[in-house]
This record gives C-alpha cells, sequence and structure tokens, in this order.
C-alpha cells in the first residue's frame, strides 16, 4: 500500500504533536480508558456513533506525545477511510513497520475495527506472538465486538463504553463549573442554580452528542438527523442486508414511542413486519446502540419475557430531531434522560407493572432493589406513589423508594423526592 496514505491520517509524525481540533474537549470521566495506555491488554473502545470515540483516541496520543513517546511510535488507522478499502490489516502493518517504524515498540490505534472481517484472529495473533504492540481499538456495534472478542480476546482485553455527553459533561462544556460540596449540602447559590436549571431544559431537548453542541440552533436538527441516518444505514441496514425503508420506518416509530410498553401487534399493523422481524431489528438497534429496551421485573423468567418490553433513545437530541411528536413530551424526555443515567451506572435495570406502574427497578450489588418514578413535575399525581408503596409491599427486598421531580427535593413516607437536574449530577 502507498505510506502516504498513512502519513496523512498521522500528522504528528511531522509535527510532532496532535491538531486542537482532533483533540477536542477532554472528559474526565474516561480517565480510566487514557490510562488504560500503560497496560498491555488490548484496550477496546464501543459506543455509538460520533459520541467521541475518536476524540478519546487522539487525546489518549496527545497524552503519549507529552510523555515523550517518538511520534513515529504512534499509528492511528480510520478504518472507514475510503482510501483503505482494499487495503488489509496486514498491508497496513507491514506497510507501517517498513516505512516508518521496523522495531521500535508501537502504539497502535484502529478506529472501526469493525469494517475489517477476522479483525479479532488478526489482533489475537499479534498479542499471543508477543509482537511490541499496544493495540487500541473502536467499534459502533456492540454485539460484532463482544461476539467475537469474547471468545478469541478473553483476558486479554479492557473495555471501556462511551456515551454522548452525560449532563455533568453537558455543563463542564457550557463553562458552569459546580463546587461539589455546595451540591451535597444543598447550598449552591440562587444565581448558578436558575443556570443549572436552564442548562436542564436545553440538554433535555439538544441531547449531548460532543459535535452538535457547538453547532448553531439551525444546524443541530440537521447533523442529529444526519447522525440518525448514518447509524441506519451503516451500522444497521448495510451490516445485516435489511430493508431501508422498513428499518427507518421502525426506527421512526420506536423515536416517537420512547418509554412506552411495545406492542409488537401494533408495530406489525403499522408497518407490516412480521413478529420475528421486529424482534430482529430491536436487536439491530440495540447492537448499534440507537435504542435500549427494558424489560419487565419478575423473579419468573417466563412472566418477564411475556410482558412488553419498553424503548429508550441513546440520545434525547437524536430523538427530537427525527420523532413526531405534536405535543410537549418532557415527561417522556426525563425518564430517556434517567433511563441513559441508569444505563451507565447500572447493570440491571427493569421497569414494574401492575395496578400501577414503577419507570425503573434496579438491582444493587447486595441483591436489595431500588425503585423509581419520573415525574418531571412538582405536582406529583397520587398514581406515583401508590406505585412505589405496592411494589414495596409486594418485594421486600426494596431498599429505596425514589421519585425524580423538577424542582422538588424532600423526603416524605420513606421516598426520596430528587430534582432531575441533582439526581442526574450524582
Amino acid at each position: 500500500m502507498e505510506l502516504r496514505k498513512l502519513a496523512e491520517a498521522n500528522p504528528w509524525w511531522q509535527t510532532k504533536k496532535v491538531p486542537q481540533n482532533l483533540r477536542g474537549r477532554d472528559r474526565p470521566k474516561y480517565r480510566l480508558l487514557l490510562k488504560s495506555i500503560t497496560q498491555k491488554e488490548v484496550t477496546i473502545i464501543t459506543g455509538v456513533r460520533r459520541s467521541g470515540k475518536s476524540t478519546l483516541m487522539y487525546q489518549t496520543i496527545d497524552n503519549l506525545l507529552k510523555e515523550k513517546t517518538p511520534p513515529k511510535q504512534i499509528l492511528f488507522v480510520n478504518l472507514e477511510d475510503p482510501r483503505l478499502t482494499n487495503d488489509t490489516l496486514d498491508d497496513i502493518y507491514e506497510a507501517y513497520r517498513s516505512g516508518i517504524n521496523p522495531d521500535q515498540k508501537a502504539h497502535i490505534f484502529l478506529d472501526e475495527i469493525h469494517r475489517r472481517e477476522n479483525w479479532e484472529k488478526w489482533v489475537k495473533r499479534h498479542y499471543d506472538l508477543g509482537t511490541d504492540c499496544k493495540f487500541t481499538i473502536s467499534g459502533s456495534c456492540s454485539y460484532l465486538l463482544k461476539k467475537e472478542y469474547s471468545t478469541l480476546l478473553t483476558g486479554r482485553n479492557l473495555t471501556f463504553e462511551v456515551f454522548p455527553l452525560s449532563f455533568q459533561e453537558y455543563l463542564t462544556f457550557k463553562g458552569i463549573n459546580l463546587d461539589a460540596e455546595a451540591l451535597e449540602k444543598d447550598i449552591l447559590l440562587e444565581k448558578q442554580r436558575h443556570e443549572i436549571q436552564k442548562a436542564m431544559n436545553e440538554y433535555m431537548e439538544e441531547g449531548g452528542f460532543p459535535d452538535a453542541f457547538f453547532k448553531e440552533e439551525d444546524f443541530k436538527r440537521l447533523l442529529l438527523t444526519q447522525y440518525f441516518d448514518d447509524i441506519i444505514y451503516k451500522d444497521i441496514v448495510d451490516r445485516h442486508e435489511l430493508n431501508s425503508r422498513k428499518t427507518r420506518d421502525l426506527a421512526l416509530y420506536l423515536a416517537s414511542n420512547i418509554t412506552s410498553p411495545l406492542s409488537l401487534r401494533n408495530i406489525r399493523n403499522t408497518l407490516g413486519l412480521s413478529y420475528e422481524s421486529i424482534k430482529d431489528y430491536i436487536t439491530y438497534y440495540a447492537e448499534a446502540f440507537l435504542f435500549f429496551t427494558v424489560e419487565h421485573f419478575s423473579y419468573s423468567l417466563k412472566e418477564q419475557k411475556t410482558r412488553p418490553s419498553k424503548a429508550y433513545c441513546i440520545d434525547n437530541g437524536l430523538r427530537n430531531a427525527v420523532s413526531f411528536k405534536f405535543t410537549k413530551d418532557d415527561g417522556k424526555l426525563a425518564e430517556n434522560l434517567a433511563y441513559l443515567h441508569l444505563r451507565q451506572n447500572k447493570d440491571d435495570i427493569y421497569y414494574w407493572k401492575d395496578k400501577n406502574e414503577v419507570d425503573f427497578i434496579t438491582k444493587n450489588p447486595d441483591h436489595t432493589l431500588t425503585a423509581i418514578n419520573v415525574t418531571y413535575t412538582d405536582e406529583v399525581d397520587e398514581r406515583e406513589i401508590k406505585s412505589l408503596k405496592e411494589f414495596k409491599q409486594k418485594h421486600k427486598k426494596t431498599q429505596e423508594l425514589i421519585i425524580i421531580t423538577k424542582n422538588t427535593q424532600k423526603t416524605q413516607e420513606e421516598i426520596k423526592y430528587i430534582p432531575l437536574w441533582k439526581w442526574l449530577l450524582e
């Protein structure tokens, strides 16, 4: 292969630094990911397209350069680059070794690794042979990565999942720096509280994709719609050879019905898809980190599987850019944000429904349960309270009851009322 194709993607070979436009903003929550460059295991970065995986790679490269790693010992390869379509991983590696770094340790960054078949065998071969390489790889498909590396790279990898900006990160990007002690003791100045609440309203509508954050209002929706289409066509349709119209139509249906139990019958009648096709499509959306589903809580697997699932979207802004909505739906958006917060911090998330419904049930490490309702109002409906009490009465392992509100904060009848903005900062 022509070496110049690699040189253009590795400007530090000449300039000895990472361009600022590639380095982006720091995201402290991924500090451990950046530190993993010191570990011999393969660093694997997964997450939805455009969530910042490549930027974190560039930040890792920037740190290496600051620590005096020779620039030519660092190779970055974007495997979605059309100029590399006909080049195998061996072609790329041999060109780099023969032309740039023949015998020194190499830090090799392979972006969008899933674009190459059998990548995991190639990485494993180099790892097991003791090749003097540290591999950091990324991909936008959870199932593809897990399926392949779970068998071949077991014990040889450190995996990190990257999300769009959390609310804490969103505030940092806006230049709103919180005093952790003031937040914990609930003594924030009124001015800062108003700043946070204003940012909360914006975050709820705009979401947290990093590049979209910096766009003018008129261009945010255009960019987010493009993200949506790229995920649909590049990460789902092309990969699974699906009908593009039906794939997009079902995704639009889910976007318009986030937080609601999914009726397979309604979807079938609306879109003309079979039950099996609907289930497959929903699995593909989850693989691409576009939509996630939450199942009904039950200790009976049979009951759990016979109840409908609820769908949530990876980002509020992405959802708002493409969904059909005719009324203001802050309640749905608040619940979606709550899910995303839980998704990043909890392994087991469910919902529960009997006479009343609880939005989220989470399992704690000590096997106790937490029940959470999201209202995003300060006039809490009595049914929100009843559902939590009903769940606790039926499940004695319930440790904590929470209602997520707009601004109300108190504890009453064993129920904690917490403003959404504050809960997202915990």
